[in-house]
């Protein structure tokens, strides 16, 4: 299968952590082996465990990060939470995971695929006031 089916599944039967209900999705693709077309089936346990390494390496870092944070920032972040943002945002159960991986609030953005280009927009539009913060 191409890299545009393979991100549609992880779409559409992906998860970050075990499912009440796992999925199973119908995908096609060339056997490699034989050289023809074929369908198979693949559930949602095989996409997890496709994508663990990945998910662990964020977790990982997530991680780093709150341990390498400033108190007075981890204040923040223990009050408000975690915000994911981007399209691992997306992925079914991601912050459960990162919820249970850190004891820390997790939210999705509202819109996690345009937040931060829309919010980066909003500072260059200002950015006189947030300059003590950036440099």
């Amino acid at each position: 299968m191409g890299e545009r089916t393979a991100e549609q599944i992880k779409k559409e039967i992906g998860s970050a952590c075990k499912l009440d209900k796992e999925i199973e999705s119908q995908i096609r693709g060339r056997d490699l082996v034989a050289a023809i077309p074929r369908t198979i089936t693949i559930s949602s346990v095989e996409i997890r465990e496709a994508i663990a390494d990945q998910l662990n390496a964020i977790t990982d870092a997530v991680m780093l990060s709150l341990e390498r944070t400033p108190p007075e920032v981890a204040a923040d972040i223990l009050d408000r939470g975690i915000v994911l943002t981007g399209g691992g945002a997306l992925l079914r159960g991601f912050d459960r995971r990162l919820r249970e991986e850190t004891s820390l609030p997790v939210h999705v953005a509202e819109d996690p695929l345009t937040c931060v280009v829309r919010g980066t927009g909003k500072i260059l539009e200002n950015i006189s006031l947030y300059r003590k913060v950036l440099f």
